[in-house]
C-alpha cells in the first residue's frame, strides 16, 4: 500500500494494488473508488482530505501496514 498526499490541491491518495485503475466510482462526496474492469477496488482518492481525516493517521496507517 502507498499513500500520497498532495498539499496544494488537498488530496489524498492510498494505492492498494499495482494493477491499473479503469473507472472511478464516487462513494461519497470527495471520495473516489478507483477500480479495475473487474470492479477489483485498486485506490482510494479523497479530495479536501484535511476537513475528512487526520492528515498524520494516513502515515501511520502506511507504517502498520508495512510491519
Amino acid at each position: 500500500m502507498k499513500i500520497k498526499y498532495d498539499k496544494e490541491v488537498d488530496a489524498a491518495y492510498i494505492q492498494m494494488s499495482t494493477k491499473k485503475p479503469d473507472g472511478a466510482v464516487e462513494i461519497a462526496e470527495g471520495v473516489i473508488l478507483h477500480t479495475t474492469k473487474r470492479d477489483e477496488i485498486v485506490a482510494i482518492e479523497i479530495l479536501d482530505a484535511t476537513k475528512k481525516i487526520p492528515i498524520k493517521t494516513l502515515y501511520t496507517l502506511e507504517l502498520s501496514a508495512a510491519a
